[in-house]
């Protein structure tokens, strides 16, 4: 068994590395025609990049925030129309589509951004809390991602999910937070299915280690302190705006994007996939042998 989990595993982080294109490598040439892209949760962090990188590539670019002063430097970027959003106030959430469609330039692509953490154990964390990074993180892409698909289909665009390592990993004091990104991998690929037939692509990104506030925003509303909430010694998350720049505009989008800054965090990742593959092949009545998993790998590496 050891031998198959090391063969497997070296097979599979070979599949990885060849994948991780969009982040090492420059993104698509500048667009021929201006198109139009909602970001939610834009004020800050990755959500800010992304704003940033499409603006400066001359698309028009709809920035969702909750906060007046976020706007109003939002607001300041040429190519950035903000928009006051809270994605868990369907109020909000009417009110930026009455303002996307009356603008007239239609609408390409979305990006489901917005998130909040939360830390501590299953056992000390609220009820209040829980509801409240649930509503934020899972029913807000969800509510968003309905009201504006009439857009997205009448463009034939598309649907970037902003998920997490955490969607695959679970550590122990993250419980929550993994929990809701575990929830967007299966949004992002009922979505897909579902949203094929009206010719609009779904994607997620998946980011590794970046500076950005989710941590320090975390220990402000929960008023604790972790290792986590002082984001800075991680990098700026320009491999990640790369990487939605690809999924949004290129003409062969991936389904996920593994986007992360060095390569112990892609291994961490690729061994729990692994990890997951011989917990569910083991000891079952239908279990493959060795040759048979090394040839759904092949078949899966086939161009």
């Amino acid at each position: 068994m050891k031998t198959m989990i090391t063969l497997v595993a070296s097979m599979l982080f070979a599949l990885a590395v060849m994948a991780a294109g969009p982040a090492n490598a420059a993104g698509p040439s500048a667009p021929q025609a201006q198109r139009a892209v909602l970001i939610t949760g834009a004020s800050s962090g990755i959500g800010r990049k992304i704003a940033e990188r499409l603006a400066a590539d001359g698309h028009l670019v709809y920035a969702g925030a909750r906060k007046a002063t976020d706007l109003e430097a939002l607001g300041r970027i040429a190519n950035v129309r903000p928009v006051r959003l809270d994605v868990t106030s369907a109020a909000d959430i009417a009110a930026a589509v009455e303002t996307v469609t009356k603008a007239g330039h239609g609408l390409h692509g979305l990006v489901n951004n917005a998130g909040i953490a939360s830390v501590g154990s299953f056992a000390d964390t609220t009820e209040e809390d829980f509801d409240l990074v649930m509503e934020v993180n899972v029913h807000g892409p969800w509510r968003v991602t309905k009201a504006f698909t009439p857009l997205l289909a009448a463009s034939k665009g598309r649907v970037t999910n902003i998920g997490s390592l955490s969607g695959t990993v679970s550590p122990r004091d993250l419980g929550v937070y993994s929990m809701t990104k575990h929830a967007i991998e299966a949004y992002t690929d009922s979505l897909a299915l579902q949203l094929e037939p009206l010719g609009v692509q779904v994607n997620i990104i998946e980011p590794g280690n970046y500076n950005t506030e989710i941590g320090s925003n975390a220990a402000a509303r929960l008023g604790i302190e972790t290792r986590m909430s002082d984001r800075s010694r991680f990098p700026e998350p320009d491999d990640v705006a790369t990487a939605v720049v690809h999924a949004l505009f290129a003409p062969d989008p991936k389904r996920r994007y593994l986007v992360v800054p060095n390569q112990r965090e892609a291994e961490v990742i690729i061994r729990k996939a692994i990890e997951e593959l011989v917990q569910l092949n083991g000891e079952q009545p239908y279990s493959y042998d060795r040759d048979a998993l090394v040839r759904m790998l092949d078949e899966a590496l086939r161009p």
